[in-house]
This record gives C-alpha cells, structure tokens and sequence, in this order.
C-alpha cells in the first residue's frame, strides 16, 4: 500500500484533489478533520491547549472556539508553535494508527493519501512515498479562500503567511497538481497521476 502525502496551501483546492482520489480508489485520511477531533473536550490535545490558551477561547458548551483560538496563533508566531506542538503529536499518532489498520485489512487499499496541509511544517516529508502538492498562486487562492469561507482577504493572508510559501512546497514535491485554471484540467492533472503510480506500483 503506497502512501502519499497530499498538501497545498489555503484555498488551492487539495480538498477537492483529495475526494477526487477517493473517487478513484485511494483510501484518504483527513488529517484537519483529526486535529479538530483531538482538541474536543476529551481528546488527547483538549487539556493542553485549555491550560496554555485559557478557558477564554471556550464556548460556553466547553468545546473550543476555532475562530478565537485562530486569531491568537496567526497574530503570535510563539503561540502558534505552542499550539502545533500541542496538537501535531496526537494528529499524528492517530494517522499513523488509520494508516496501519488500513495496510492490516484483508483487502488494503492500493494508495492511502494523508490530506495535510501542514506536511512539511509539521516535519513530516519523510513518512511518505510520495508528496503530491495542489498548486495555485497566492493571489487565485486567497480570492477562492475568502469568497468560499466569507472573511475578508488580509485574514486569509495572515494564515497563508504562518505556512511555507507554496511555492516552496511545489519545488520539493514528487507530484505537483496545478488547479490555478479551470477544474477539468485539474482533474486530468490528478487522472494521469493517479494512473502512474498505479501502473509503477502494479509493475513487477
């Protein structure tokens, strides 16, 4: 069973990549959907960040509130470490158990693909075969993340600006799937990758 790590950056469209490789056959693993999962009341990372952040980024429910925990670590680089260091062992410990399980099952899936925006923020380049970064320049995919989220621009640009450039990401990718244009193009982009590394992986 291969593994693939997919990234990007905000608003390039590694989402859409990514239902699309389920489409095709790929067991995909969404590593966002994880970290939100690990800081619930409960989960491993919940009681670290409540004691770094304070219980004023709750919701009265108790649960965390995303939006008031996002404005401290994209204004505060030293909060967001904190952060990362808080939540990226859990994500990652629970990835790597979903992968196992899959590569354990009578019939495993030929690929797993790992959806991880931070990938090489996180250090986490070598725990794949192959790295397949969604590209689109930074002013395409801030309009896209702002018009699909609602919020103003420069928020999105605060983000884009605490993750590695994309273009850095591409230079260092095995795959790289360019969705600056329309989406038919994308989606032939990801089929004939898909197809190579099928074909490479069922050659003897």
């Amino acid at each position: 069973m291969l593994r693939i790590g997919l990234t990007g950056g905000i608003g390039t469209g590694k989402s859409r990549v990514a239902r699309l490789l389920a489409q095709l056959g790929a067991a995909v693993i969404d590593a966002d959907q994880i970290a939100r999962r690990v800081v619930e009341p409960g989960g491993p990372a919940y009681d670290g960040v409540v004691a770094r952040f304070g219980r004023g980024i709750l919701h009265p429910d108790g649960t965390i509130d995303r939006r008031a925990l996002a404005d401290i670590v994209f204004s505060d680089p030293a909060a967001r470490r904190d952060l990362e260091a808080l939540v990226h062992p859990a994500v990652r410990a629970e990835t790597d158990r979903r992968i196992a399980e899959l590569a354990q099952s009578p019939e495993p899936p030929p690929a797993v693909v790992v959806d991880i925006p931070l990938l090489f923020e996180a250090g986490r380049a070598g725990d794949f075969d192959q790295i397949w970064v969604v590209y689109a320049p930074d002013d395409v995919a801030v309009a896209r993340a702002a018009a699909r989220d609602g919020t103003d621009p420069e928020r999105v640009r605060a983000r884009m600006r605490a993750q590695w450039p994309i273009e850095e990401k591409a230079r260092r990718a095995d795959v790289v799937i360019d969705n600056s244009g329309d989406w038919a193009d994308t989606e032939a982009q990801v089929r004939r990758a898909w197809s190579r590394l099928i074909g490479k992986a069922a050659a003897p």
